[in-house]
């Protein structure tokens, strides 16, 4: 043998073989690596021929990449689009059917496939694979996402390039295994979906629930009443400095720090992942009991209250609100966030423009509340935070599905790292 043979034997024999972690029982072999020039080709540019009247009157739809999730691969039908809408953007371009569309400066972790002729903005990268599975193709570049982000850095062109996808070391394995990977992943796909439609019907009851559950503008009473209140009569107006103190306690060393946000309430402060700059010494914070309600009097108006789960310490800019004995916090806690509640909240606030309002103590004791009696409030309460307590654990069932296709694809496709190094 030659002394060139051998140095190439030697060089194959120390290249590792491109396989995936995981991997189905019936397939066998490395991996392929190819760039993705070889495998199709890229739809050129340009303004579509105003001779052909299809992309004008809307017969060809126009796709933006509003139309597209980071969830998953979109699987674009036709039926989606008003065909008769004419197609106004200037800088469109026809992609041809059985597409890969790879949004480029908005969300590179957006694909979709079509299998009509469409028009795209210049948001997107359009490439048509030749000899690829198409679907398998869009999982593949999701599962190098953080490659196409490195693009960006250090150009003045925001997202990736066709020049920097079109030479890109991608590792393919046999059609029949592209075919398998791709049916795993969309079935995963489909139960994130499903799991996600669960989640929004679940808002949406609440939504409704709670617009019964509270009297709207100009009503007395719920149009929605539990079966013991049927007969309870009107909801009374109260001041809210008589359902709620001001309590200006200086907080106690040994107490967790909590923040309060506009959606998930009062929020431990280690649990975010930035830095805070304010007063880190218990006695120049205040001190909140468990439930309290604290709210940002800057933000009340949008909604940024919660309260305490125990007792705890908050910046000196939020108000703490303790309960009198006949407030329920947590009906309250539902009441400030319906829509008229945020508006009158918002014209008891002082500023003269939005971002500068604030709601002091003074100003939100002579708000005038309109609510039931104790009982009726426990009720609400309790029936809302059930819901809420559903809602969460199939949040928590929808993100224990993502991380597990997460951790799959990590598994099925080689690492970036090791196509690059061959």
């Amino acid at each position: 043998m030659s002394s060139k043979a051998k140095t190439t034997a030697t060089q194959e024999e120390a290249t590792p073989a491109l396989v995936p972690k995981l991997r189905f029982p019936e397939f066998r072999g490395a991996w392929e690596k190819k760039t993705l020039e070889t495998l199709g080709y890229f739809t050129g540019g340009g303004t579509p021929s105003k001779d052909n009247a299809a992309y004008w009157t809307g017969e060809i739809p126009w796709i933006s990449s509003s139309d597209l999730t980071e969830d998953s691969i979109s699987q674009i039908n036709i039926s989606r689009f008003i065909t008769k809408q004419a197609v106004q953007d200037s800088a469109t371009k026809l992609v041809p059917a059985k597409s890969i569309l790879l949004v480029s400066r908005v969300g590179v972790g957006k694909l979709a496939i079509s299998t009509f002729p469409l028009c795209t903005s210049q948001d997107f990268t359009n490439f048509t694979p030749t000899a690829a599975n198409p679907l398998f193709l869009a999982y593949l570049l999701k599962s190098v996402k953080e490659t196409l982000l490195s693009f960006n850095q250090g150009t003045s062109i925001k997202g990736f390039t066709k020049d920097n996808i079109a030479s890109l070391r991608l590792g393919f394995p046999s059609p029949a295994e592209q075919q398998k990977i791709a049916e795993c992943l969309s079935s995963v796909d489909d139960l994130i979906a499903a799991q996600a439609g669960k989640v929004d019907a679940l808002k949406t009851h609440k939504k409704g629930l709670m617009q019964q559950l509270f009297p709207t503008e100009g009503e007395t009473q719920p149009r929605l009443r539990f079966p013991e209140f049927q007969n309870a009569g009107e909801w009374k107006p109260r001041k809210a400095g008589t359902l709620f103190a001001n309590r200006a306690t200086k907080g106690e060393q040994g107490l967790p720090i909590y923040s309060v946000t506009m959606h998930d309430g009062m929020v431990k402060r280690d649990s975010f992942d930035r830095n805070f700059y304010d007063i880190e010494d218990a006695a120049g914070n205040k001190k909140v009991c468990k439930e309290d309600i604290a709210y940002n009097m800057m933000r009340m108006w949008q909604g940024a209250l919660g309260v305490a789960p125990e007792d705890c310490l908050v910046s000196p800019a939020y108000i703490v609100l303790a309960p009198m004995n006949d407030a329920v916090p947590v009906f309250f806690q539902y009441l400030f966030k319906l829509p008229a509640t945020l508006l009158l909240l918002t014209s008891h606030s002082r500023g003269l423009t939005k971002d500068r309002l604030r709601l002091y103590y003074d100003d939100f004791a002579r708000i005038p509340l309109r609510c039931p009696a104790l009982p009726e409030q426990q009720r609400i309460a309790s029936c809302l935070s059930s819901l809420d307590a559903l809602i969460t654990a199939e949040i928590q069932k929808l993100e224990a599905l993502k991380t597990h296709k997460k951790g799959l694809m990590q598994q099925l496709f080689p690492s970036p790292e090791e196509t690059a190094d061959l």
